[in-house]
C-alpha cells in the first residue's frame, strides 16, 4: 500500500496542505510546466522499510518506474515515543521528497535543454 502525501508546508507563516498549494497554483493561473503531486505519487511503484533491530531507526525505500530506489529515514529521540508506524510515515515522506528533488532537477535540466536548441 502506497502512503499518500499529507505534508503541511508553510506559506507566509500559514501552513499549508499539498492540496492547498496546487489550489492556489492552479487558482492563480501559474501554468508553466511543473511538478504535481499526483505526477510524483504515480512514479511509485513500490515501498518497503526496515527497523533496525533494537533502534529506533526506520527507513523506507520508494521503488519508482524506472527500477531507482529513494531511501527515507526516520529516527525517534526518546525510545518512549517510538512508534513504528509513525516511523514509516516519517521515513516515506523523507524518501519522496528525495523524488521531487530528483524530478525537479530533471524537468529543469529538460527545460534548459529546450531552450537551448
Amino acid at each position: 500500500m502506497i502512503i499518500k502525501s499529507t505534508k503541511i508546508l508553510k506559506y507566509k507563516g500559514k501552513r499549508m496542505t499539498e492540496q492547498e498549494i496546487e489550489n492556489y497554483i492552479t487558482g492563480n493561473k501559474l501554468e508553466a510546466p511543473r511538478l504535481t503531486p499526483e505526477y510524483i505519487d504515480s512514479l511509485i511503484i513500490s515501498e518497503d522499510y526496515y527497523h533496525f533491530p533494537g533502534t529506533n531507526i526506520v527507513v523506507c525505500c520508494l521503488l519508482v518506474k524506472n527500477k531507482f530506489g529513494v531511501i527515507g529515514e526516520s529516527s525517534c529521540v526518546s525510545d518512549d515515543n517510538f512508534d513504528i508506524e509513525l516511523g514509516k510515515k516519517i521515513s516515506f515522506e523523507n524518501a519522496r521528497d528525495k523524488i521531487w528533488m530528483l524530478e525537479g532537477y530533471l524537468l529543469k535540466e529538460k527545460l534548459y535543454e529546450n531552450a537551448s536548441d
